[in-house]
């Protein structure tokens, strides 16, 4: 499971606190903040955690929290819970990015299943942002030549169309084909094209 930490937002002490024990029970990291101002003003990085949090709360409740993290391209996933009357502003969070609602009161298994669920994918987005990290950094040390091949290959060209292009022998775009899938770690023509397409390189 994820080692990320479970970021509790909520401006009920009692109920915080229940939810604080219940996660260092079952051995989960967790972090308490009585208000979304309180966690905005300490915001953790996208670490592979998930964020939990109430919606009604006084100053800024759990949505506008949720919109605004979103705004601000914050990935974690985030939980909200919910009292029964407030289902209709958990469905308008599910719209704006949440990954789950609890409607209170829930079961202790029903919320651990939430959060297990809210930290895999965390961990996984996580591992995303940081090959996302590491494509940037193989395709920054490509030559201006070596980054045009790419762009032809990206496009579906054969390397005698990329050879006419750039004014070059269908030898010297093998050469480059070659020194391209060296530099940026590529098994195959498609392992290169698709790291290419997730950074936007085209």
């Amino acid at each position: 499971m994820s080692e990320g930490v479970v970021h509790i937002v909520d401006d009920d002490a009692a109920m915080r606190d229940s939810l604080g024990f219940l996660l260092q029970v079952n051995r989960i990291p967790f972090r308490l903040y009585d208000s979304a101002v309180a966690f905005l003003e300490d915001l953790p990085a996208d670490d592979g955690g998930c964020v939990l949090t109430d919606v009604r709360m006084p100053e800024m409740n759990g949505i506008e929290m949720v919109r605004l993290l979103k705004g601000k391209g914050y990935r974690s996933p985030m939980i909200v819970m919910t009292g029964h009357a407030d289902v209709p502003l958990a469905i308008e969070a599910m719209k704006a990015g949440v990954v789950d609602f609890l409607e209170k009161p829930f079961e202790e298994e029903v919320l651990l299943r939430a959060v297990r669920s809210a930290l895999e994918l965390g961990h996984v987005q996580r591992d995303q942002d940081a090959a996302l990290v590491e494509t940037r950094r193989r395709i920054a040390t490509l030559s201006p030549r070596e980054r045009d091949v790419l762009k032809g290959l990206v496009e579906g060209k054969a390397n005698k169309v990329i050879a006419f292009d750039h004014g070059i022998s269908p030898r010297t775009v093998e050469i480059y084909r070659a020194s391209l899938m060296t530099k940026m770690q590529a098994k195959s023509l498609s392992e290169l094209v698709r790291m290419a397409l997730s950074v936007e390189v085209s």
